[in-house]
């Protein structure tokens, strides 16, 4: 389909003039390519605001060398800038877990590693600033959210403020922002535009003040200096991080940094289908922007003939971000909303056929929630199913079932693959529901016989039950059991296919012995170990608090990690056991440890 210049939002001033606006609302600037596609956040911050009548305009990638011509070629926006860093942290983005350069950016125009600062955040913000000091700047996506507080950042070995402090901005709406980005315009518009008019009421935002008297329900945590001085405060100012992320109903969070104290608002609830369906049925391209033409943009690539099922995580894997930002209760698309957006992709010039993901951040908790709403408002377990699944969670596969079936009964789908990860251990758990079972077995010969591409990635990420239950991860031998239904349902079906695991090396409380141990283990199996990565502290996991303080923050029992590059590289040479020392011919391909909402598909928003 093609598509005019003005189908897109606005990028440049010619692009104004040709919708004959003199001015706009709002300015987003956005470290990442412009893909106006529900996988990306600035463009859904962007329609959703369009959608709600304002004047919005998209900056993409400005260059924030010299005289910063692209921060001042739109104007003064009549509300706000706002700044959406990227799907991906930068500094993950950037470099390998070894703080080298990696191969490419995922998310820029031919890979370009110059079209981004480290920390755009910072950057962008710090030269709006200078240039238009009386306007206000909102922060957003993945950077600013999971750096909110007090963090522990890999790159500088630092423990940082909240990233309001550097980046001299005025608020940060924290999570997927369609609910407190449309509050805050609104509100704005009405109240005035200035940086005294913000309001500082609106849940799931952070901002900072030097007067404000807690009450009795809100948690106050350990200052900055305090974590400082004393790495056991940083830990225990985690667990209720985390527990409120994840909580129906959180509190406030106060935390001193300074003479100021940073103030985060409990956030909105999960958001319904309805609100779901209403923000990916906006009217979205599909495609990059035409200033992209010829040039390969390679997170498009991946994600452009896959389609998003729901948002949230109740796995809780003490490595990744997905909680911290999307929180662990699902919500779901309608099955008419998944398929209006299928058959979008089925009329792609290049679609030859194929949906390359129908998924999420774990691809089969569609439709899973629990029994009795009523426990689930007062939970704070951050995930349901580690150390065990709850009795609580319906684990029924029967509505995901569904949108398979509908979705490969169109006659343009020859094959759709399920590219996300999936979690053996919903598969594996026997519940009291027999009707819950039974669609699990169901599931798991339909998942294994039509829609695995020959390799079917699942993630145990250790051998080791100790470091296994430190990842929040299921046993290992819940890895064997599903491997022996992979290979008989293989078997039975006369199909040759592979299972590929994913592991991870230094992840904290795994010794040399431990990686042997894996050494040894999957090489009885008959691996030769593909998907494999170092340990990648990001802000806001329980693994980095681990990492950077050597507690664990639910025990505050001390946890040992491999930290200098040498003891790193030493457990993950186990995983090259195989390597032949001669002409070095057998390398395990290195997995990059992205956030995992960022990394599976890359098919996520992130707002």
């Amino acid at each position: 389909m093609e598509y005019r210049l003005t189908d897109f939002l606005p990028t440049t001033k010619k692009e104004l003039e040709l919708r004959g606006w003199e001015e706009v609302d709002i300015i987003l600037f956005s470290a990442d390519a412009y893909i106006d596609h529900p996988s990306f956040g600035a463009a859904v911050i962007g329609r959703t605001l369009e959608a709600a009548g304002y004047r919005v305009a998209i900056v993409p990638q400005p260059d924030w060398h010299g005289d910063y011509r692209d921060f001042k070629k739109l104007g003064r926006p009549r509300l706000f800038f706002g700044i959406a860093p990227g799907c991906m942290d930068s500094m993950v983005n950037k470099y390998t877990a070894n703080r080298r350069l990696r191969s490419e950016d995922a998310y820029s125009p031919d890979g370009r590693h110059d079209l981004r600062p480290e920390y755009p955040t910072i950057v962008y913000s710090k030269i709006l600033r200078e240039l238009y000091p009386d306007v206000p700047i909102i922060l957003g996506g993945i950077e600013a959210s999971l750096r909110r507080l007090t963090h522990y950042d890999y790159w500088q070995d630092k423990l940082r403020p909240s990233i309001l402090c550097d980046a001299q901005a005025d608020l940060i709406i924290y999570g997927m922002g369609e609910k407190p980005i449309i509050e805050l315009a609104n509100r704005l518009a009405v109240v005035g535009s200035s940086i005294a008019d913000i309001p500082h009421d609106i849940p799931q935002t952070v901002y900072l003040t030097d007067r404000i008297s807690p009450s009795d329900d809100d948690i106050v945590l350990h200052s900055y200096e305090e974590c400082l001085r004393d790495k056991r405060s940083q830990a225990e100012n985690f667990r209720h991080i985390e527990e409120q992320s994840n909580m129906m109903h959180a509190h406030r969070l106060l935390q001193q940094t300074g003479r100021q104290t940073v103030v985060v608002n409990p956030p909105y609830p999960p958001m319904t289908t309805a609100e779901l369906d209403a923000s990916f049925d906006l009217p979205y391209t599909r495609l990059p922007h035409p200033k992209y033409k010829g040039k390969r943009i390679p997170a498009y690539e991946m994600i452009k003939h896959s389609v998003n099922i729901h948002r949230g995580c109740f796995g809780g894997c003490a490595f990744c971000t997905i909680s911290a930002h999307q929180g662990k209760f699902i919500s779901c698309r309608s099955k008419e909303s998944i398929l209006k957006e299928v058959k979008q992709v089925v009329q792609m010039d290049d679609f030859k056929g194929y949906l390359s993901d129908l998924g999420g951040p774990s691809a089969n908790m569609y439709g899973m929630h629990g029994r009795n709403l009523n426990i689930c408002e007062k939970c704070k377990r951050p995930s349901c199913i580690q150390p065990q699944i709850c009795p609580n969670l319906n684990t029924d596969h029967s509505k995901l079932l569904d949108i398979y079936h509908a979705v490969d009964a169109l006659p343009e789908v020859k094959k759709s693959f399920i590219g996300s990860g999936v979690r053996y251990d919903l598969l594996l758990y026997r519940s009291k529901d027999e009707t819950a079972n039974k669609a699990a077995t169901a599931y798991t010969r339909e998942l294994i016989t039509k829609h695995v591409s020959g390799r079917l990635k699942v993630a145990p990420e250790h051998t080791s039950d100790r470091v296994l239950h430190l990842m929040r991860k299921p046993s290992f031998q819940q890895f064997y059991e599903f491997k022996r239904i992979f290979d008989r349902i293989n078997r039975e079906e006369g199909l040759r296919q592979q299972i590929i695991p994913y592991f991870i090396s230094s992840h904290p409380g795994c010794t040399e012995a431990d990686m042997a141990e894996l050494a040894a283990l999957t090489r009885k199996m008959g691996y030769r170990l593909e998907q494999v990565q170092d340990f990648t502290p990001t802000p806001m996991t329980v693994s980095t608090e681990m990492f950077y303080t050597g507690y664990d923050p639910y025990t505050l029992e001390p946890v040992y990690t491999a930290h200098t590059q040498q003891e790193k590289l030493a457990q993950r040479d186990y995983f090259f056991w195989y390597k032949d020392s001669k002409n070095g011919n057998h390398r395990a391909k290195p997995r990059t440890q992205e956030p995992k909402e960022e990394k599976r598909g890359r098919n996520r928003r992130h707002k």
